[in-house]
């Protein structure tokens, strides 16, 4: 299991995977103006360096989820973090650009398992009542990494350090690495493949002690079912709540915060700022990023999820629509400062609605036979919207005047509002386990005897 920690170092240490994605989104972003420059890239190679990683993602969410199911989260952590690590070795010491794509794809790897990996493993060491606080470090630790990003962007700048800038994420990632020994496995997955006394002294790390027996009680009414992961994810009752974590996971994607992530200061250089300014800029946005994540930590156990995405939707939308606006009335040269609080707008309501509600979410929807490979099947999703933002908002912003493409965001998070209020289950307050029995008996699946 580890050498012995507190509650507090076990969900620090398990939300770290969440630290290495956010770096890794953000730095790319400033990295890419002296790329740009160093290499003599087109906007077409431009995404496609930015797209790279989203592959790799699209096939490390992928073998994450299934692997995990089988061999633990404690392992495939580990492994995530090899991978992270040699994939930063890779870009910081990138020949040319075809390399340069090689280290994106290898670092995408361990991106997609982190995104498939750390919500499960939150959610499952999490007692009912703080998930959604604790889930929440996920995004807490992203919007951290986002932030470490631009201040890393910021200080290599001057002398252009995109090799630099890319490499840092060693660090991070040698952390992680050293801390699998100090993370327990989850008692849920202890329970299924180990014994109840394994899954116990884990809980009683993070739960409160009486409500352990109770919790490993709904357990157990689940693992009687007998299914193979196999069976579960592949079962027709199991089918459209997948198709509603997929559908999530794509809106949570192209609503319009990764062509902010990766683009921001590229959008304000257009908009007549220097690099270091565009960069400068964009340490604002993230600062707010994570002020309003702490935030959302503090709230997301009072309010149920899905009142928080629809006010979320209705804040992103305005801010998209208002900036649309100034923008075609005052021509983009002229509305850097425009775009930078409209941005910090949008970034405020995702902040602390679509971003950590997304995670808290997706791996309470899926039960606990196939919970790593369903939300890793929801993070190949992700990644592929990353993915689409990546490369075809290069070629948008090309093709279009900048305030047509963020309309196109806007009318994007109303679907998104559609979505959410007509088809996503509201799991506030509901153990793990009475989750599935509820999903179970709604879809005429086999039922576990447990109270709601």
């Amino acid at each position: 299991m580890g050498i012995k920690v507190n509650k507090k170092l076990i969900f620090f240490l398990g939300a770290l995977g969440g630290l290495l994605y956010g770096y890794d989104m953000g730095v790319i972003s400033g990295a890419l103006l002296f790329i740009k420059d160093d290499m003599q890239i087109s906007s077409s190679v431009e995404g496609t360096i930015v797209a790279a990683m989203l592959i790799g993602a699209i096939f490390g969410s992928a073998a994450s989820g299934p692997f995990s199911d089988k061999w633990g989260r404690r392992r495939v952590v580990f492994v995530i973090a090899i991978v992270y690590i040699l994939g930063a070795l890779i870009l910081a010491f990138a020949p040319s650009v075809a390399v340069l794509i090689i280290g994106r794809l290898v670092i995408g790897l361990a991106v997609g398992g982190s995104t498939a990996i750390v919500p499960v493993y939150l959610s499952e060491m999490a007692p009912t009542e703080q998930r959604g606080s604790l889930s929440s470090l996920n995004q807490l630790m992203i919007t951290i990494g986002i932030l470490a990003s631009y201040l890393v962007n910021y200080a290599f700048a001057p002398i252009e350090g995109w090799r630099w800038m890319l490499g840092l994420a060693v660090v991070p990632s040698f952390i992680l690495l050293i801390g699998v020994a100090f993370m327990p496995e989850s008692p849920r997955w202890l329970l299924e493949n180990r014994s109840e006394k394994a899954a116990r002294d884990v809980m009683q790390y993070t739960f409160p002690a009486d409500e352990i027996n109770q919790e490993i009680n709904e357990m157990r009414e689940i693992n009687k079912v007998s299914e193979s992961t196999w069976n579960v994810i592949t079962s027709p009752w199991l089918l459209p709540t997948i198709i509603i974590g997929c559908v999530f996971g794509l809106f949570q994607q192209i609503i319009g915060i990764n062509a902010i992530i990766y683009y921001a200061p590229s959008i304000l250089e257009q908009a007549g700022l220097a690099k270091s300014s565009s960069i400068l800029g964009t340490v604002g946005i993230g600062t707010v990023n994570v002020l309003v994540t702490i935030f959302a930590i503090m709230i997301i156990d009072k309010f149920d999820r899905k009142r928080l995405l629809i006010v979320g939707n209705i804040g992103m939308i305005g801010s998209l629509l208002i900036m649309a606006i100034l923008i075609a009335l005052l021509g983009v040269g002229s509305a850097a400062w425009i775009i930078i609080l409209c941005l910090t707008i949008f970034i405020l309501f995702f902040g602390f609605t679509w971003g950590p509600v997304f995670w808290v979410m997706l791996p309470e929807l899926f039960p606990m036979r196939a919970r790593g490979a369903a939300t890793g099947l929801a993070a190949l999703v992700v990644s592929i919207g990353s993915l689409l933002v990546a490369k075809f908002f290069p070629m948008l912003s090309e093709a279009l005047p900048i305030h047509y493409v963020f309309l196109i965001f806007a009318v994007i998070g109303i679907f998104a509002m559609l979505f959410v209020i007509k088809f996503l289950p509201e799991t506030r307050g509901r153990s793990l386990e009475q989750i599935e029995a509820e999903l179970r008996s709604k879809t005429n699946a086999n039922e576990a005897n447990i109270n709601k």
